[in-house]
C-alpha cells in the first residue's frame, strides 16, 4: 500500500489572522450539515438565522449542538445568541435544496427588531413546547430546550456552544421510505468554504457497508503484492480488510475454473476493458497468462477495482488471489 507524496503547508492558528483560520477550516471541515435556527427575543421579536457549526451529540437525551460565533470585526454577539441567553429555547431545523437561497437571505444581519421569516419568505407556524416558531418549509424540525451555552473564548471570532436538548421532533412524512429518512427525499444540502454548498442526495450518495460484526482481518493480513498495488487505493485495501478469511487455495481452483476457456481474442480485450463487467475482464486476464503475465496481472487489479467500485468484495479477493495461482 503506497500513500501519495504530498507537500503540506502548516498553519499555526495562533501566528495567523482569524481571515486566514477561518477560511481553512471552513474548507478543510467540510460539507457541514446546516441548522436553521429559530429564536425569540424578550420582546416578542421573531429570530431566523443559518448555523453551519453544527451537529447531533446522542440519542439519550437527544442532543443537538451549534455555535453561534461573535462577529470577526469587532467580538460583539448576534441575535440569535443573546436571545438564547434570555428565552433558552429554539427550534432547530435542516435545509433542504428547495429552501437554501431563502436560508442564505435569512443570514443577513438585520437589526434585531427585523422578523428574518418576514425578509426571507419562510413560514412561521407554531411550535406545540417551546415559544420559537417552527419553519414549515423546512422537512425536519426539532424544538429544544437549552441546556447550556460556553463560552469559547471572548475574542473576535470565537464560539459559543449551545448545548439542546431535543423535546420535539416533526418532519414530513413523505422523506420516508421504509421506515428510514431518505436522502433523495429529504434532500438535504451540506456547507462547504467560500460561497460553495454540497448536496446530499441525487449522485452525490453513495453507500459503504459497516464492517462485519465478527471484524475484518484487516489492510495489515492482505498479501503484500494486493497492498502495494499500483492499481487498486487505500479505498480498494479498506473493503478488501473487512473481509472475514481469506478464501482457501481449493476454493480459488473451483473460481479459477468457472472462467476457463471463454475463448476471448486478444483484439477483444480493449474493447472489454471499456466495460464494467469484472467478471468479463477476469476471463480477458486469463486469456493472457501464456502470453503476457505481467499485463495479465495488471488486467485482473482492474477487474477487481471494478468488483469492489460494484461491492462486489468477495469476487475482488477471489481474482486478486487466484492470480498467484494463475500466473506462478
Amino acid at each position: 500500500m503506497k500513500s501519495d507524496n504530498k507537500t503540506f503547508i502548516s498553519v499555526d492558528p495562533k501566528e495567523a489572522s482569524l481571515q486566514e483560520v477561518h477560511k481553512l477550516l471552513l474548507g478543510g471541515v467540510t460539507p457541514r450539515p446546516i441548522a436553521l435556527v429559530s429564536t425569540i427575543s424578550e420582546d416578542g421579536f421573531n429570530n431566523l438565522s443559518p448555523f453551519s457549526f453544527y451537529n447531533a451529540f446522542g440519542a439519550n437525551p437527544p442532543i443537538v449542538v451549534f455555535s453561534p460565533a461573535r462577529r470577526g470585526r469587532d467580538g460583539t454577539t448576534k441575535d440569535t445568541l443573546n436571545n438564547l441567553q434570555k428565552i433558552k429555547e429554539c427550534v432547530v431545523q435542516a435545509v433542504s435544496y428547495e429552501i437554501i437561497q431563502q436560508v442564505s437571505l435569512a443570514s443577513t444581519e438585520y437589526d434585531s427588531s427585523v422578523d428574518e421569516f418576514v425578509k426571507s419568505g419562510l413560514t412561521p407556524i407554531k411550535s406545540d413546547l417551546v415559544q420559537p416558531m417552527r419553519v414549515a418549509e423546512s422537512p425536519f424540525q426539532m424544538e429544544c430546550k437549552v441546556q447550556q451555552i460556553i463560552p469559547l473564548g471572548e475574542k473576535n471570532g470565537s464560539g459559543n456552544l449551545v448545548v439542546c436538548e431535543v423535546v420535539k421532533i416533526h418532519f414530513d412524512e413523505a422523506v420516508l421510505q421504509d421506515g428510514v429518512i431518505e436522502p433523495n427525499l429529504i434532500r438535504l444540502v451540506g456547507r462547504n468554504s467560500a460561497n460553495y454548498y454540497s448536496k446530499a442526495f441525487d449522485n452525490a450518495i453513495f453507500e459503504i457497508e459497516k464492517p462485519i460484526a465478527t471484524k475484518g482481518i484487516g489492510i495489515d493480513q492482505l498479501p503484500e503484492f494486493i497492498k502495494h498495488s499500483k492499481t487498486l487505493t487505500g479505498n480498494d485495501l479498506g473493503q478488501l480488510g473487512n473481509i472475514e478469511k481469506l478464501p482457501t487455495e481449493s476454493e480459488l481452483q473451483t473460481f479459477i475454473t468457472s472462467y476457463k476457456n471463454i475463448g476471448i481474442k486478444p483484439l477483444e480485450i480493449p474493447q472489454i476493458l471499456k466495460e464494467n463487467d469484472p467478471h468479463k475482464i477476469f476471463s480477458a486476464a486469463l486469456s493472457l497468462t501464456e502470453s503476457d503475465k505481467e499485463n495479465s496481472m495488471r488486467i485482473i487489479e482492474i477487474a477487481a477495482k471494478k468488483a469492489l467500485e460494484q461491492n462486489d468484495v468477495t469476487f475482488a479477493i477471489h481474482a486478486l488471489l487466484a492470480s498467484r495461482l494463475i500466473l506462478n
